[in-house]
């Protein structure tokens, strides 16, 4: 096989990646447009709860409960463990900035590919290994939170899982990016 042809699949093979790049940008994009929905709810939940804890101490009732209470802090873990990708996506994570602004492109491209391959990947497989069981466990007994009138909890925890595997998937994402840049490749 000359050299020729294997660039030329090389080259290929990037198209087709980067195309896989684009779409889980486009899901993470989508999903951090839907959690705009989820921060409305959370402060929705927050201000009922501050005025039911509020105007029930005056009247002498209860007007607040533990499943509104517990679903502002669901709303809350839900932003979190989802948004988690798309701030990836926009570069919204913490970093050295002021070395990083001084970094030439390609650079930055080496400095991400290897951050993200060796620390963000290997993190998220852990994390999605070791959920697994935490999940599955919360399903096969349909948990419920201990506290009185509480909610479910299996649907949150399964949050806990689909989160890091869209982290993953941005961070693969970000790595082809990466590798782009190195290779002169327009993203």
């Amino acid at each position: 096989m000359s050299t020729d042809h294997r660039f030329a699949i090389l080259r290929d093979l990037m198209r087709v990646l980067l195309r896989f790049s684009r779409a889980i940008d486009a899901l993470s994009d989508w999903i951090g447009v839907a959690l705009r929905g989820v921060a409305l709810l959370l402060i929705a939940l927050g201000v009922i709860n501050v005025i039911g804890r509020y105007l029930g101490a005056r009247l002498g009732m209860q007007l607040s409960s533990n499943a509104l209470l517990e679903a502002q802090i669901q709303a809350f873990a839900i932003i979190f463990l989802l948004g988690s990708a798309y701030l990836l996506r926009h570069n919204g994570h913490i970093r050295v900035d002021i070395l990083q602004t001084r970094f030439t492109p390609r650079l930055r491209a080496w400095v991400d590919l290897l951050g993200t391959m060796l620390a963000l990947v290997p993190f998220c497989v852990v994390m999605i290994i070791y959920s697994i069981d935490y999940v599955s466990v919360a399903w096969s007994r349909l948990e419920v939170s201990p506290n009185p009138g509480g909610l479910p909890l299996y649907p949150i925890k399964t949050v806990l899982l689909i989160g890091f595997a869209l982290l993953l998937l941005q961070g693969l994402s970000q790595a082809v990016k990466a590798v782009a840049t190195l290779r002169g490749l327009e993203q």
